[in-house]
């Protein structure tokens, strides 16, 4: 544990619902493609079992995380983040050809007293990719998983495995295999099991890991608002706030970062968007010039999509 950590006083109490806020070294972007948000969320959902923290809801935004989790003890929800936060760095650093922290420690936390702040929490983790203009509607944002609290494949058709792909097939059972052996999934399990897929059934294949690894306590969340229908409406009549936690945003829409990724995939003919990471810092400055002139984004957030280091977040 650092001496920042050391001196950090963190506001906690055992059993109630804590609000946990990540963000990344220099604010740079931590999501780029699926495979991302995929690695990210079944080390999570294997590490929040092995500590025994409850999740009630989760939101994994391009650039940072929110959590609504309940844990017995401060160590018990601190070793927990601590855990999957370096894990998953430890594998994207390995993709990125990078090294160093990728995460901002001590991360936020906040308890939310009484079932109106909980409330008032649950719906504005669900609402962040609506407020970052990804979505019109809470549940029509995949990386909310508030979707598939009352359906297995919200955005895919259903798997039919007598008519399925021998790949698809192939790419179930490799998930299944680490699955069983409480593994979480790797980059290069992905790339290898994704190859020969199409986009229907890569998206098939990415609802069922998310249902498959599904750790959401949906139901425990469900009985803050009674139901789920009421649920939705209360997301959808209010966005929530959070007064507790210092959030900053770059610009006003996380929607440039999915445009800057498909420009460049073009520009440059690449087949993996993280190849641009592996770039010099001339490089990158050389395409920070480009796409402000190819595109309206804020320059704060094309540098944080190429990790450069000339914004403070």
């Amino acid at each position: 544990m650092t001496k920042k950590e050391v001196r950090h006083r963190r506001n906690f109490s055992s059993g109630i619902l804590n609000h946990c806020y990540q963000r990344t070294v220099d604010g740079m972007l931590l999501f780029y493609s699926v495979s991302d948000y995929l690695v990210f969320y079944t080390i999570i959902s294997i590490i929040s079992r092995k500590y025994g923290v409850k999740i009630l809801a989760m939101c994994l935004m391009p650039d940072h995380i929110h959590t609504s989790t309940i844990a017995e003890n401060k160590r018990q929800l601190t070793m927990f983040v601590h855990e999957y936060s370096r894990l998953f760095a430890l594998l994207q650093n390995r993709l990125c050809k990078r090294s160093g922290h990728l995460f901002r420690t001590p991360f936020g936390s906040a308890p939310k007293y009484g079932p109106k702040k909980a409330r008032t929490n649950l719906i504005y983790v669900w609402n962040n990719g609506v407020e970052r203009q990804l979505c019109a509607k809470a549940e029509e944002y995949r990386w909310n998983f508030l979707a598939y609290a009352q359906n297995e494949h919200p955005f895919s058709e259903p798997i039919l495995m007598r008519s399925a792909s021998t790949h698809l097939k192939k790419a179930i059972a490799a998930v299944k295999a680490q699955y069983d052996s409480d593994n979480y999934l790797n980059y290069n399990l992905l790339k290898r099991i994704s190859k020969h897929l199409n986009r229907k059934e890569i998206n098939q294949l990415t609802d069922y890991i998310i249902n498959l690894y599904n750790v959401i306590d949906y139901s425990a969340a469900i009985e803050f608002f009674d139901k789920y229908d009421d649920l939705l409406m209360a997301a959808h009549s209010n966005t929530g706030s959070e007064y507790d936690l210092n959030e900053v945003f770059l610009g006003k829409s996380d929607a440039w970062y999915s445009k800057i990724s498909s420009l460049l995939m073009r520009e440059l003919s690449l087949t993996d968007i993280h190849d641009v990471l592996c770039l010099t810092d001339d490089r990158k400055f050389e395409l920070l010039q480009m796409l402000m002139e190819k595109t309206p984004a804020p320059p704060e957030q094309i540098a944080a999509f190429l990790r450069l280091k000339v914004i403070k977040a």
